[in-house]
């Protein structure tokens, strides 16, 4: 019974994080664009409503860990962390960096590289450690992908205006 309690509890924290990633992606997706400034407004204020409510919501499942189990997870951390930060700065490599960590943390062939430091700090972490650290990293190589998404909509449709725009000075 103990088991199937911490299950259910796990299955809660990443139905909290699949929720949020869904408001998140309807309040940043195209059709928000394609609708009228009221029913935009509503939707926001119904999505910001629905995200404080979600993130209202704690639960957490404590993982047991030795010393060494701890030390290897604070790394694992530190090393998406830097990546992430420096996004910004360089989409395309950090999205190649995320890659080949994620390539570390999974047992499929990958379709690029493999981290090998990486790799060998993960499996010095808690099992459920492994598996946050791979859902981590899915999520946010999935935020990238929907990203990417987005600004080559917005590139098209930029150059479709300029087109447009140079058809009638024609």
């Amino acid at each position: 019974r103990v088991e199937a309690f911490r299950d259910a509890a796990s299955a809660m924290e990443q139905e909290k994080e699949i929720l949020l990633e869904m408001i998140h992606n309807i309040q940043n997706s195209q059709d928000m664009r394609h609708i009228s400034e009221g029913e935009r407004e509503e939707l926001n204020l119904t999505a910001n409503r629905l995200m404080g409510r979600t993130l209202t919501v704690e639960v957490s499942v404590e993982t047991i860990r030795n010393a060494q189990q701890q030390e290897s997870l604070l790394h694992a951390t530190k090393m998406i962390d830097e990546i992430v930060n420096k996004l910004l700065d360089d989409l395309e490599d950090a999205k190649i960096r995320l890659m080949s960590l994620y390539g570390a943390c999974t047992s499929d062939v990958p379709a690029g590289p493999i981290d090998q430091k990486f790799q060998s700090v993960v499996i010095g972490c808690a099992i459920e450690d492994q598996k946050k650290i791979k859902r981590r990293l899915e999520t946010l190589l999935r935020n990238l992908e929907n990203s990417e998404k987005s600004i080559t909509l917005l590139e098209h449709q930029k150059s479709s205006v300029r087109q447009s725009c140079n058809s009638k000075q024609d």
